[in-house]
């Protein structure tokens, strides 16, 4: 059934603000394995999703999309959740609501309460933006190697097929590919690898800045490669942090490694990345500080259990 034919003004909801009980919003820079993240916990009966990535929810929105000028990146902050934002973006979340097997909540109105899972790379740089949308929210933080995460970007620009903004003004070098961080302008002209490592360590950066400012019990954090490997371990600790509940089918799946992501270009392999070693180990320096920031977090992760002040 069409969406459209079953429209949800938010006067008339059952609440949405209610509605939406401690989503869990997934926070990564691009190409870091969110994707594989998302469908793994997707899999757990308890949570919906929109059937995939929020690209439209939120950039539907002229006032919140780069491309149409009103603004110039896809950082959001507080100051961009008006009233009606609020509203807007919340009803629209709604509408495309569904569970692993499909069944749409906008045709079962009676669900007055559900856990919703949200991933969208652009996410990395919203989440003052996203707290005022889901007060309650808990947020999973996933974090990947610079030097693959840094190559699996540049095969993304290079492979065309994320290109966001390709008619960006005063802009020279392939079309703009991935999230668009505030400061994108000084690196025009610039070398791929340089453009790549700028939207790792901002994402990586404003991710941490604004995860330090609300309580250190909504929120963790998670190494990829601890995901790929010790995926029955990672993923029970992370629906443990969420209070979600593993069930026989999500258990089941993690018996064995997980299958491979619905964006994945290619194979991972964890030295794929030294096809690009020198243009890498040239920009390293430039992604140092917040690398070193990330690495204290995931080592609290691992001591603590959970998400933690720094």
């Amino acid at each position: 059934m069409n969406m459209r034919e079953h429209p949800i003004q938010p006067q008339r909801s059952a609440n949405l603000q209610a509605l939406f009980d401690r989503p869990v919003i997934i926070l990564a820079a691009p190409r870091s394995g969110s994707t594989l993240l998302f469908e793994t916990l997707s899999k757990a009966s308890e949570f919906w999703t929109i059937g995939g990535e929020s690209h439209q929810v939120i950039e539907g929105r002229p006032e919140l999309s780069p491309a149409s000028g009103r603004v110039n990146s896809n950082r959001l902050t507080a100051a961009d959740a008006t009233a009606q934002t609020i509203s807007a973006v919340q009803a629209d979340f709604a509408r495309r609501l569904r569970d692993r097997q499909g069944r749409r909540w906008s045709e079962n109105l009676a669900i007055k309460r559900l856990r919703f899972l949200e991933k969208t790379p652009k996410n990395a740089l919203r989440q003052p933006f996203l707290e005022q949308i889901f007060p309650s929210a808990y947020y999973i933080y996933l974090y990947r190697d610079p030097r693959e995460n840094i190559s699996s970007m540049m095969d993304a620009w290079e492979s065309g097929r994320w290109a966001t903004y390709p008619g960006l003004k005063n802009w020279s070098g392939q079309p703009w590919s991935l999230l668009l961080p505030p400061g994108w302008e000084r690196l025009s002209g610039c070398p791929l690898e340089q453009v790549c490592a700028f939207q790792w360590e901002a994402s990586n950066r404003i991710i941490l800045d604004d995860l330090g400012a609300i309580p250190p019990q909504r929120w963790t954090a998670v190494d990829y490669r601890s995901l790929t490997q010790s995926s029955n371990t990672a993923v029970r600790r992370l629906c443990a942090f969420a209070d979600i509940s593993v069930d026989e089918k999500l258990a089941a799946s993690l018996t064995r490694p997980l299958p491979l992501a619905r964006y994945t270009l290619s194979r991972p392999k964890p030295e794929k990345w030294r096809k690009r070693e020198a243009a890498i180990h040239s920009v390293l320096d430039s992604i140092q500080t917040t690398d070193n920031r990330a690495k204290e977090v995931l080592a609290c992760q691992s001591k603590q259990g959970s998400g933690r002040s720094y």
